[in-house]
């Protein structure tokens, strides 16, 4: 069996290879296509809300950071209530950052709050004997998959930084809509409208999820967007999201080209701050006090936990 294994960048600051701004120019679409697919973006655009009375110069940056090797999903839950913590205390002071970190994980399958123990005890058993961690959290949603190949991130926002503060629902739409505006802008793939959270490429095919938790207006928790073929087995095992007739998509299959994580980077990023209407900046993680170190440590950690299963073993 195939494991993957941990690399260690030569330089924090590298630049991530590709920039997905303009999409794979083999794959560009053309004709009446083409046209669909700028009406939905404009669609998308024009369905927000004005972010707030604030602008992006009055607020603070977004600072975020790219990890480059998958991390223990445990260690990552612990690391954002680190930060959580830092921002609840420092925010009395106004000195508090907010912070977007970009990941993969390690194979690992993680609940909800609304599923007891009880409920997933014969899950637990039958989904670690394949190689994978399981793990209970407090974010909203039902059970579901991360790992290599899928690109997670943890928004820690102070909705209250704004004026007027930013909803809940505002929050989790502005974080759908841009997915689905990468998609478009990047890979020319167009989503379609659902009942469910999420971003759907087709009625049974979802690409992207969504589960966050929100707790004296700072938030944790995120989204999680399959790029490559490589979580897809690993979803095959399960029913994600409590959905039974969906399947789980990615934008290399759906886009029909290689793509690997570090190459969708920089375009959510970018979408990411316009979604919000604040500025993006990368995380100086040497210079970056108490957070810097939070980050570091995990980093560290991640390269000694060594390799990890590419699939499921049975």
């Amino acid at each position: 069996m195939a494991w993957g294994k941990p690399k260690k960048s030569s330089k924090r600051d590298t630049k991530l290879k590709q920039r997905q701004n303009s999409g794979d120019h083999n794959h560009r679409l053309s004709g009446p296509m083409e046209v669909a697919l700028r009406v939905q973006f404009l669609d998308l655009l024009h369905t927000l809300h004005p972010v707030s009375i604030s602008t992006p110069m009055s607020l603070p940056p977004v600072v975020y950071h790219y990890f480059q090797t998958p991390l223990p999903y445990a260690r990552t839950l612990a690391l954002q209530e680190r930060l959580h913590q830092i921002q609840l205390g420092s925010r009395r002071a106004s000195s508090h950052q907010d912070i977007l970190l970009l990941l993969q994980h390690r194979p690992v399958y993680t609940t909800g709050r609304r599923q007891t123990e009880h409920e997933l005890q014969s899950e637990r058993a039958r989904l670690t004997k394949i190689g994978a961690e399981f793990v209970t959290t407090s974010r909203g949603g039902q059970l579901t998959y991360h790992g290599p190949g899928q690109l997670v991130g943890y928004p820690l926002l102070d909705l209250g930084r704004t004026s007027p503060p930013m909803g809940i629902r505002d929050y989790i739409c502005r974080m759908q809509k841009m997915i689905q505006i990468h998609l478009m802008s990047a890979h020319k793939l167009a989503h379609v409208p659902s009942d469910h959270t999420g971003v759907f490429l087709d009625p049974a095919t979802k690409v992207a999820s969504i589960g966050v938790q929100v707790r004296h207006r700072l938030t944790t928790h995120g989204f999680a967007m399959n790029v490559s073929k490589e979580p897809l087995e690993w979803f095959d095992r399960v029913v994600a999201c409590g959905l039974a007739d969906v399947k789980a998509g990615c934008i290399e299959v759906a886009a029909g080209k290689q793509i690997q994580v570090r190459d969708v980077v920089e375009g959510v990023v970018d979408v990411f701050g316009e979604l919000y209407g604040r500025v993006m900046e990368k995380l100086r993680v040497e210079s970056a006090g108490e957070v810097g170190e939070a980050i570091l440590a995990l980093e560290e950690e991640a390269l000694e936990a060594g390799n990890w299963p590419n699939a499921p073993t049975s």
